[in-house]
């Protein structure tokens, strides 16, 4: 029998947060509210880095990602413990869901699903092209471009045509090192911010919305960006929840990031499966929402997967 039911997953960094610094209470924060609510509906519950080597992953019933943010600057260890944990253990979101998601062509399905998304140029690693080239064919006057595998703003850049040129080499190094994507830039980041709608078992629980500081694009609040409390309409949930529909699994929790370019007029910049913020702290009540999800999946006295 486990004797765990839920391992809150982080990463090596926040294992023991300091709480004294402002970003690892925040981790503390969010994740105790999971860990409380999961507790207060009868759950054994431990929070434990990815990483750690004493774990047995087969000893927990499941578990659920949430600050595990080291994983694209590991990705191949992540990959290699991601697989084995699979085998031995239930994952939240579920495993084939959480593969789909690591890679950001995820948006090319949606957009086949009909998910209106920032227009996006995929760039496989070791292509000969350039940033000229792509945004002269897309007639974009501005782009980001970044890696397909990527958080956190991660060889994060922005260029125009008049800049492009200075970012060539910086493309090339990227490209030679792995996949990449070029999106055109949405002016509404800076003017509008950023919406993140957060979407619990396929329903809009709260949003927020993120904001760049003064002479950057990145809402990041990591580099420098603001959150702010946002109260979505019906427009806005709409569409946020049927971005998740559209996943080929209905999955326990997302973030659902996009750009409004007008009324009822939205570009999906992300939609994020794997470790997103959930901004709990802004709506305490969402991670009750989470916790009743994973209960609901679990059972009272579900066995181990």
């Amino acid at each position: 029998m486990p004797r765990t039911d839920v391992v809150i997953l982080t990463e090596d960094r926040y294992a023991n947060p300091n709480l004294a610094h402002w970003y690892e209470q925040q981790i503390a924060t969010e994740d105790g509210l999971v860990a409380e609510a999961l507790r207060a509906r009868g759950l054994r519950v431990e929070r434990r880095s990815w990483a750690d080597p004493d774990v047995d992953w087969r000893d927990t019933r499941c578990a659920l990602f949430r600050s595990t943010w080291d994983y694209f600057d590991r990705f191949d260890a992540f990959g290699r413990w991601f697989d084995q944990a699979a085998t031995q253990t239930r994952l939240f979101n579920d495993a084939a869901t959480l593969r789909w998601n690591m890679n950001k062509r995820y948006l090319a399905a949606l957009r086949e699903a009909g998910v209106a998304i920032v227009p996006t140029v995929y760039v496989a690693r070791g292509v000969a092209t350039t940033l000229g080239d792509i945004l002269a064919a897309q007639g974009w006057p501005e782009a980001v471009f970044k890696p397909v595998v990527s958080g956190a703003a991660r060889l994060t850049y922005r260029v125009d045509t008049t800049t492009a040129a200075a970012h060539e080499a910086i493309f090339a190094d990227c490209v030679a090192a792995e996949a990449m994507m070029v999106q055109a830039f949405e002016p509404a980041i800076i003017s509008d911010g950023e919406l993140s709608l957060i979407v619990i078992d396929g329903v809009t629980t709260h949003a927020i919305r993120k904001t760049a500081k003064a002479g950057d694009f990145r809402v990041q609040d990591d580099h420098g960006g603001t959150v702010h409390a946002h109260t979505p309409d019906a427009a806005e949930c709409t569409f946020a929840e049927a971005a998740v529909r559209a996943c080929p699994e209905l999955p326990v929790y997302a973030r659902v990031d996009f750009v409004r370019r007008g009324p009822g007029d939205y570009r999906l910049m992300e939609l994020e499966l794997l470790e997103p913020e959930l901004f709990f702290r802004f709506h305490p009540p969402a991670a009750e929402a989470l916790a009743e999800a994973i209960v609901r999946r679990l059972g009272p006295s579900a066995p181990a997967a």
